[in-house]
């Protein structure tokens, strides 16, 4: 449900890791009317958990690290000539310090995979993760913040309805927030973009070889026994979601 602010709209794309994150921010890019802010709470959240991810110290000198600072930047600023203010956020960087208020006045969106496929995607390259490293937890806090404040859930999009039928799913996006879908969400030219958070080099490799969404393509991992209570609430929540998702 859009908020009743004037342009730009401003999109708050939530997500976990391991998603199709950066591949929908390269199609809300691809819009004549848009611009994308590449995960603005990035450097705060590194500099806070002191968290090891690749070319941390990069992030924290390149991102802001204020908090507070970032999202009046994120709900006051007015980019030159676009009517869409696409932000993609990981929801695991909302820390339990920082205040919510502000996500009121964003238009919030969320983006969620099967838990199953996130996980043994995550524990690939990572360290075993807590249910908050995965943002799930996070993920239901503004579901249910945006469901209590405008009596609807925000709008929800699984990543593998987005693979399996692009157009149809960001139709729907579109429509549900109030702007009109446009073919260029569909299909972008390869390479990397300004835009483009610091950390692109460590993982963007696919990403900027992509001119649109590629097919789903099931996972056959399964998750490790030792994970199996961290998938089981995982399940729960993405299961709440998905039931809301748009279809």
């Amino acid at each position: 449900m859009t908020p009743d602010f004037n342009a730009p709209v401003r999109v708050a794309m939530w997500s976990g890791p391991r998603n199709i994150s950066t591949a929908m921010m390269r199609a809300w890019e691809n819009r004549p009317d848009s611009v994308v802010v590449d995960e603005p709470l990035y450097a705060h959240y590194l500099d806070v958990t002191g968290k090891d991810h690749p070319m941390a110290a990069e992030v924290i000198s390149a991102g802001e690290t204020d908090w507070e600072t970032a999202v009046e930047w994120l709900t006051r600023t007015e980019p030159d000539g676009a009517e869409v203010f696409y932000q993609k956020h990981m929801a695991h960087h909302l820390l339990p310090e920082m205040g919510r208020d502000w996500i009121d006045r964003l238009t919030n969106c969320l983006l969620i995979r099967d838990p199953r496929e996130m996980i043994t995607s995550y524990i690939v390259k990572n360290d075993i993760p807590e249910m908050e490293d995965l943002g799930i937890p996070q993920l239901v806090e503004v579901y249910e913040r945006v469901l209590e404040r405008t009596g609807a859930p925000p709008p929800i999009v699984d990543s593998r309805d987005v693979l399996e039928n692009p157009r149809r799913v960001l139709g729907l996006l579109c429509e549900s927030i109030g702007v009109e879908f446009v073919d260029a969400m569909l299909a972008w030219p390869a390479g990397r973009r300004d835009s483009d958070g610091v950390w692109a080099p460590h993982w963007y490799d696919q990403v900027e070889q992509s001119t649109g969404f590629r097919g789903y393509r099931p996972k056959s991992d399964q998750v490790p026994e030792h994970l199996a209570g961290l998938l089981a609430e995982c399940q729960a929540c993405y299961d709440r979601l998905y039931a809301d998702r748009l279809v």
